[in-house]
């Protein structure tokens, strides 16, 4: 009994360093995982078209692995060897790619390109579930997906990640501003800014009536402007961004996108000018160049009509579909395109249709349910006036003028 104090004192401390040591290493752990920061990176838009409308990445610093590492959901094989027409078909494939850190600004600061931090305000659990995720979804098998740009893009991933991942519900606030505004009106913005005309008319030729509906908040998100705004506004108990902060700020003085001189409604009404000049000042020069309109026009109008027509239905551009600018662009103008000079009936009564077609467009404009480039009014309008001098209503007794005209002089 003697013996049995000491060895009873001696076992209770031998488990009580071992829980100390246990419970000690346990903490560290837990504190340890504390120590990861994950952020939101909002990079602004560049001067080029891709790079239009900003970027969004995910930067995740782990001290305890010493690494600071950038996740980017928006990078393509440009080598592949069909990549012009995966791109085309809507089957390009985007991955998931990581970078250090420091590259990944340093290239942002050499566009001129402002970089914003959101830091977010996650649990360890959270955090590390995160970190997890994105391990997994780095993986060969798993980081490549389809890319849409409106509903699956580099942007949407990281909203439904830092957003739904968790579990969570959180609420955000409105952040666009006036409900009624659909994806074009948000696409057209960008686009004004950076004074690309020329490719604002042809994503408004390409992209159908799906553009035109009001965004909801979630869905705005797609931009990573909007995403930003989201991230700002949302809250469970708390706010879901901890720290915000501009990493570089870029020079509102250096060089910007100046656009090209010539823009498309500048063209549009110089040729339609030009146009009704040639229909109704009958003369020799003008028949030649009317004749050069003609063909042009309805050739071109055709192939744009035979585009759009493949866009809808041999591509998986979702947002391709319904595209009310085959109103216009008629794929069987590609073939009357040479017979402008027709005196069939067949072909006159074509025209005579081709104008009404136009006519009612015009008409229409303002009540379609899809929102057409104002640059294609001028074009539209010399469909019209073409197509009804075409069938043969008029130009006649204008030619005969023009003959009996010339035949004086």
């Amino acid at each position: 009994m003697v013996m049995g104090k000491p060895m009873n004192r001696l076992m209770r401390l031998s488990f009580l360093t071992l829980f100390t040591l246990h419970f000690s290493l346990f903490t560290f752990s837990q504190s340890d995982s504390c120590t990861l920061r994950i952020s939101l990176l909002t990079c602004s838009p560049g001067t080029e078209l891709y790079s239009t409308f900003g970027h969004s990445a995910l930067r995740v610093i782990d001290p305890a692995a010493g690494t600071d590492i950038v996740y980017n959901y928006g990078v393509f094989d440009f080598y592949d060897p069909q990549f012009y027409a995966k791109f085309v078909r809507g089957k390009l494939l985007y991955y998931l790619d990581q970078e250090a850190f420091p590259d990944f600004l340093y290239a942002y600061q050499r566009e001129n390109r402002s970089v914003v931090e959101q830091v977010l305000e996650l649990d360890c659990k959270e955090k590390t579930a995160m970190q997890e995720f994105l391990f997994n979804n780095i993986r060969p098998e798993n980081r490549s997906y389809k890319y849409d740009f409106l509903f699956d893009n580099c942007t949407t991933r990281l909203r439904d990640l830092i957003l739904t991942q968790q579990g969570k519900t959180y609420q955000t606030g409105n952040i666009i501003g006036d409900q009624s505004r659909s994806f074009r009106d948000h696409i057209h913005y960008y686009l004004d800014m950076n004074k690309m005309p020329w490719s604002k008319l042809g994503i408004d030729i390409l992209l159908g009536s799906k553009l035109d509906r009001p965004m909801t908040n979630a869905e705005a998100m797609f931009l990573p402007d909007y995403l930003e705004k989201g991230l700002d506004s949302s809250s469970t108990n708390t706010s879901l961004v901890r720290q915000k902060t501009t990493l570089f700020q870029r020079d509102e003085h250096a060089g910007s996108n100046a656009g090209f001189p010539l823009s498309p409604k500048m063209l549009g009404w110089f040729l339609f000018g030009l146009a009704v000049f040639c229909t109704y000042h009958p003369h020799k020069i003008s028949k030649k160049i009317l004749a050069g309109i003609d063909f042009t026009l309805f050739l071109l109008t055709g192939l744009v009509g035979i585009l759009l027509v493949f866009m809808w239905t041999g591509t998986d551009h979702l947002v391709c579909r319904n595209n009310l600018n085959l109103l216009w662009a008629l794929p069987t103008h590609t073939l009357a395109a040479f017979f402008t000079g027709s005196r069939r009936t067949g072909w006159k009564t074509y025209y005579l249709v081709t104008a009404a077609i136009a006519a009612l467009l015009i008409v229409t404009w303002p009540f379609l349910p899809q929102q057409l480039n104002t640059a294609l009014m001028p074009f539209v309008l010399i469909i019209a006036i073409r197509s009804w001098m075409l069938s043969g209503r008029q130009n006649g007794a204008i030619w005969k003028k023009a003959s009996s005209s010339a035949a004086r002089n």
